[in-house]
């Protein structure tokens, strides 16, 4: 149930912010010297800022990711002073494509555990690793090491003009896959924002000898990220978390701008809490899942809420309820008729390979649940939301003292 503007605008800000950053490089150089401090400490800015909001938030996730970028901007430090040759700054160079493609993509396939915890500990734990690895390296000369890690897999001449070896470039591409990869299954930012930093640090690795290129290009990669930590504590406030839906927060805003004209439907699952004492809560959840699925692609221009439990909210901007009726009986009818397994202790935990309409199955062993919708519209007599509210919570009660499984006004 992804908003496809919602989806577009995860698309499109990452590409933008790569974009903007890709012009911007020839310009940092022409800046005045009272914003000489931007050159110099903007990127530990926007890293720092994005570790504060993340803390903040209890964005484990995005914070060790930030910091990973913030360990590589030393470490190209150190390959200015050496002028990006030499053994150390082969090895610099070498690790910095090993290990923040590796971190990134760790980061978006583990889950979200917080801050100051033991999970917290361990990532620390694998970054200090990596950095006392690399110094190790250099600090005892162990150039073998650094020799296979810079050294061509075969006679390709795939890679011949970017400064990055092979191997930095099997890890970079493997990194942005899986970022990828975890976007399409969950078409979270966050997720998204993780493939999308990385594309900016393998653009900051390619043109690392062009001036002020790595430097936008992190400060780009950390920007991308810190948006997406926005982003995602915005879902988390405006979004239920079990049914996708815009959350009740969110209609209290929208109600605040409707215009002359709406209607309001309130929807309640018939016999839910009966349902859930029979049948347990896991199926309980499936039912809230697939009622908020069925709101969701509700016709008449019309926006469904999880107003709590289960209730919902149907929002109808513009419309008046002549108008939402027919949709509206046409999701109750839609939902009655939708059947839903009741999976035995026996039964296979995936069915056998056969063609199945959703909601249909070969056995008896489904059941299905109804709901009941109030509607009311706003009028000279029903002048506020809340008095819309009340009505459309009035008619839903009528609904349900007729017999459920109806529409009433």
């Amino acid at each position: 149930m992804n908003n496809p503007a919602r989806l577009l605008l995860n698309l499109v800000l990452p590409a933008a912010i790569i974009v903007g950053a890709r012009f911007a490089i020839p310009h940092v150089a022409d800046l005045p010297p009272t914003l000489a401090g931007i050159k110099d400490f903007g990127v530990y800015f926007l890293i720092a800022l994005g570790v504060l909001l993340g803390l903040g938030f209890r964005r484990g996730r995005i914070v060790f990711a930030l910091l990973t970028l913030a360990v590589a901007y030393i470490g190209y430090g150190w390959l200015v002073r050496d002028q990006f040759g030499g053994f150390r700054a082969h090895t610099l160079f070498a690790a910095l494509g090993v290990f923040v493609p590796l971190n990134l993509a760790l980061l978006c396939v583990s889950v979200e555990r917080g801050i100051l915890n033991l999970h917290s500990l361990r990532r620390i734990g694998v970054l200090t690793a990596e950095v006392l690895f690399t110094l190790w390296v250099i600090g005892s000369s162990v150039t073998w090491i650094t020799a296979w890690a810079i050294s061509p897999f075969g006679n390709t001449t795939l890679f011949v003009s970017s400064p990055v070896r092979q191997l930095g470039w099997l890890f970079l591409i493997l990194g942005i896959v899986v970022c990828l990869a975890v976007w399409l299954i969950k078409r979270a930012a966050l997720d998204l924002a993780f493939a999308s930093a990385l594309c900016a640090f393998a653009l900051a690795m390619h043109f690392i000898g062009a001036p002020n290129a790595f430097t936008v290009y992190i400060a780009a990669a950390a920007l991308i990220l810190t948006i997406a930590l926005l982003q995602d504590t915005f879902r988390m406030a405006f979004r239920d978390e079990l049914t996708g839906l815009p959350s009740r927060r969110d209609l209290n805003e929208r109600m605040m701008g409707l215009g002359r004209r709406y209607t309001i439907a309130m929807c309640d699952v018939d016999h839910f809490k009966k349902f859930n004492d029979t049948h347990g809560h896991d199926l309980g959840d499936q039912v809230l899942k697939m009622v908020a699925a069925k709101l969701a692609a509700v016709g008449g221009g019309g926006t469904a809420f999880r107003y709590g439990g289960e209730e919902f909210t149907v929002l109808f901007p513009g419309k008046d309820s002549t108008h939402a009726l027919p949709h509206l009986e046409a999701l109750r009818a839609s939902i009655e008729t939708y059947k839903i397994a009741l999976r035995a202790p026996d039964r296979p935990p995936k069915p056998e390979p056969a063609t199945r309409r959703p909601g249909t199955f070969r056995d008896a062993s489904s059941v299905s649940v109804t709901i009941s919708i109030g509607v009311a519209e706003n009028s000279d007599r029903l002048a506020s939301t809340d008095d819309v509210i009340q009505a459309a919570d009035k008619a839903l009660y009528r609904a349900k003292h007729k017999g459920r499984n109806q529409v009433s006004t």
